[in-house]
Formats: structure tokens, sequence, C-alpha cells
């Protein structure tokens, strides 16, 4: 299965110094990103919010972006980076911090379903950098010693886990230890220093429509609409939204229920350690598998892991499950990352990862507005069964879409 192992698979990826300040920037902007769900969720609740109503207004968040941002990536393919991002990222701000003065002084609650709407405008980071390494990569800026694009983005899989350790984790203790607005303050400062440093790195940007003259004629169409292989990665990437949305707004139930609220920081922060170790192991390998087997391989294991959630009762369940449940994390979305960067044109890359995104997105608007309804009229342990039925649908959607896989690959 495994053709071999290389060590030393990621020099060529710190070797290319024209990516560190696109990536710094990238970094910073998915602290934020990775925050705004569950992140909204500890801010609305510890401000006297109900599950219900933080749920709806987190699932209000992640509905908007799945609406707007492929809408802001298809411009980006479009136009050019530096012609759209900051613009989108101002809305998206001003949807912040209408957000944080509402839950600080007291406003009335509609105005933060507004805000959620505004903050659907921003940029998709993962997306950006993916598509500046693709650049790079297929454009032989970088020369006979470019990394693979498997490794770019086994690498950049490390990076958005580090994000994903950092933002959840570190909006939740702020919150907790400060004030409820602490945690997506401090998100929000990120946000804007990672937009400028991304925006002002114009040298790596790639050029609007860089490969247009491979496609045959305007694109009038979603990739959504056209392509079979992102809709099934979408619907995977939806169910895997969705089981998380779940389990992270159980997690913060389940700790708020035992009295320690700090717990599931610690859980969250653990769970993302072990991810990027994984991720990192998994980019050093090199799999004979082809693309699509490697895709249904994965999805099977992350699905069945999570799965697993079923018999959480107590914090130590918890904590068992989600740690070993995060080994398969990283690798998954590795190879759905790759799948899509195979299988879709490169000017159209942009679009179709953010499609990807806005898919785990949209299961992150489906997932904490029910879990958050089944806490409050069921309890936590009853939101975790629902999270682990959302999870098996992985491997269930892989396998029945199989046979569309294999006719996509290359």
């Amino acid at each position: 299965m495994a053709k071999g192992f290389d060590r030393g698979v990621y020099r060529a990826v710190l070797r290319v110094r024209e990516a560190y300040a696109f990536d710094a920037g990238g970094f910073l902007m998915r602290i934020y990103a990775y925050m705004a769900t569950i992140g909204s969720i500890s801010m609305l609740t510890l401000a006297g919010y109900s599950f219900f109503t933080a749920g709806t207004i987190s699932s209000t968040i992640a509905l908007a972006t799945f609406f707007i941002s492929p809408r802001v990536s298809k411009l980006v393919d479009e136009k050019g980076q530096h012609a759209v991002v900051p613009w989108a990222a101002a809305i998206a701000l001003a949807g912040l911090a209408l957000m944080l003065a509402t839950v600080s002084f007291g406003g009335p609650t509609a105005l933060c379903y507004v805000a959620a709407l505004l903050m659907g405008f921003i940029p998709n980071a993962q997306a950006l950098t993916r598509a500046r390494w693709t650049y790079l990569v297929r454009t032989g800026r970088l020369g006979s010693d470019a990394p693979t694009l498997k490794t770019v983005f086994s690498y950049e899989g490390v990076i958005d886990d580090i994000a994903f350790m950092i933002g959840p984790a570190a909006s939740i203790a702020l919150a907790a230890a400060l004030f409820p607005a602490a945690g997506m303050l401090g998100g929000g400062v990120c946000f804007v220093v990672g937009a400028c440093v991304l925006s002002l790195s114009r040298s790596t940007e790639p050029q609007a429509g860089w490969v247009a003259e491979a496609s045959e004629g305007p694109r009038r169409k979603s990739i959504i609409v056209t392509s079979s292989t992102v809709r099934i990665l979408f619907a995977l990437m939806f169910f895997l939204g969705a089981f998380y949305g779940v389990f992270d707004t159980a997690t913060v139930a389940l700790a708020e229920d035992v009295g320690n609220p700090s717990a599931a920081s610690f859980i969250l922060i653990v769970a993302a350690c072990v991810s990027i170790a994984s991720g990192l192991v998994f980019g050093m390998v090199r799999l004979a598998l082809p693309q699509y087997a490697q895709l249904v391989l994965t999805g099977t294991l992350v699905g069945c892991a999570y799965g697993a959630m079923v018999f959480i009762d107590s914090i130590e369940a918890l904590f068992v499950v989600s740690t070993v449940a995060a080994l398969f994390y990283a690798p998954f979305l590795i190879t759905a990352n790759g799948a899509c960067e195979q299988m879709v044109p490169g000017e159209r890359l942009t679009e179709a990862i953010t499609w990807l995104n806005s898919g785990s997105i949209c299961g992150l608007a489906f997932g904490p507005t029910l879990g958050g309804v089944i806490i409050d009229e069921l309890g936590t342990t009853a939101s975790f069964d629902f999270g682990a039925v959302l999870a098996i649908m992985i491997p269930v959607i892989a396998f029945a879409c199989l046979p569309i896989l294999k006719r996509r690959r290359k």
C-alpha cells in the first residue's frame, strides 16, 4: 500500500522563501475562521444566551459563509486576489465589530443575525494559499526543486490543524478567563493582520485566469454545477462539518455540565496536536493507492472513528474518543484537497477548494443548531448520538460514489 517513507519531504516546501509571507497571512486568517462558529457559541452562551439562540446565530454565520464565500472566490479567480480580498475582508470585519458591540453592550439579538450575514463575506484563506502554491508549482516558477502538490497540501493541512488547534481553544479560554467577547476580539485582530500580509504579498499572487487559455470558452457556470467530483467532495465535507459542529457544541456543553468549561479547550488542543502529528506523518508516506482509493479509505476511517462518539457519557470518554479520532482527521482533509487538485482545472481551483470548505461550513450551520436543540431538550449525550450518525454518512457516501470517482481520476 505504501511505496516509501520520506522524512525529508517537507524540505522542498520550507526552501520556498517566497511562500513565507502569504502562508503567515493565511495562517492568521485561519485562526479567526476556525473560531468563528465555536467561538461565537462560547461567547454567546457565556454572555447569557441559550444554546438554541447561540446555535442559530452560529449557523447563520456558517450559512452566510456557505452562500457568499464561493462567490468571493469566483471573483478572486476572475479579477485577482488583491482586487477582491481587501474589500471582502472589510465587510466581514464590519460584521464582527457589530457582533462584538451587540453582545458587549446588550443590544437587540436581531443585530447578531445581521452581523452574522456580514461575517459571511470572509475570504477563504485555505483556498487563497493553496491557489498560490498551485500557481507557483504549475507555472515552473520554483524550478526543478519544486515540491509536489501532495507535499504542499500536506503542509497546508498541517497549517490548517495548527490554526484549528489555536483558534477554537483560544476563543473558549479567553472568553472563559476574561470576558465573553475576548476570544472573538482576539481572532478579529489576527484576521486583520493576516489579510493585510496576504494582500500585500503580490509577487506570488496568481494572475487572473492564469490558465484560462486551456479552457473552452468563457466560464458561465459555477464549478459546483459542472463538476461531479466537486459535488461529491462537497457532500463529504458537509457531513464532516455537520458532525464536527455537533461534536464541538456537545463538547462545550459537557464541559459546562461538569462545571469545568476550560476542559473543552484542553480536549480540543490535545486532539489538534494529534491531528497535526498524523498530518505530518501522512505527508511523508508515499502511497501506492490511487487518489480515489485514498479518499474512500481515509473517509471510512474518520467516519467510523468519530462514529464512536455514541459511547461518550463522561469527560474521560470524550477525551479518549476525541484523541483517537483526531488521528484520521488531517489525512482525510489532505486527501480531499488532493483529489480536488487532481480533478479540477487550475483556473477554477480557488473556487473549487472554497466549495469544499463551504461544504464543511454548511455542515457547521446544520450541526450546532440541531445540536443545540437536542442539548436543550434531550441532554448532551443525545447530541453525541446524533453526531455519530452524521459521521457514519461519510463512508456511506464515499462508497456509494466510488464508481464516479474512479471515472474522474486522471
